[in-house]
């Protein structure tokens, strides 16, 4: 039952552990794109997509318009006060680090405690002889 226990901590601390990873990463990558400008120029040709027929019937084309308007707004606001990507991953990184232990340990709490009751449940019990009145 142990087994079980400690095999369901390390699948979900290696899943939570790829998780974290894979967040930095993409935060490198967008910080990246969003200083190079690569962004703001991604998002200046999606706010010319015209909007699909089929939206039209749903949602005002009108309202969908001023989405992307403010969409390429935001991400050229971003592009401009952003500060360089490699000052800001470097608080960034140790931060999302810092969560993933956090994370971790909240795995870790309950696998201990869960460690500890199993081993509690399943150990035998010992029993004692109780002295007769003749024996003591």
């Amino acid at each position: 039952m142990r087994t079980i226990v400690w095999g369901v901590f390390a699948f979900l601390a290696v899943c939570w552990t790829a998780l974290v990873a894979l967040s930095v990463q993409l935060t490198e990558w967008l910080l990246g794109a969003v200083g190079s400008g690569q962004a703001t120029a991604a998002a200046i040709s999606v706010g010319q997509w015209p909007v699909p027929a089929w939206a039209a019937l749903w949602v005002d084309p009108a309202w969908l318009q001023a989405l992307q308007r403010m969409w390429v707004d935001t991400v050229q606001w971003l592009g401009q006060v952003a500060p360089s990507s490699e000052g800001l991953m470097g608080w960034i990184t140790p931060l999302l680090w810092a969560g993933w232990g956090l994370g971790t340990l909240c795995l870790l709490v309950p696998a201990v405690g869960l460690h500890w009751l199993v081993g509690r449940l399943t150990s035998p019990t010992l029993l004692r002889t109780v002295p007769t009145q003749g024996q003591a």
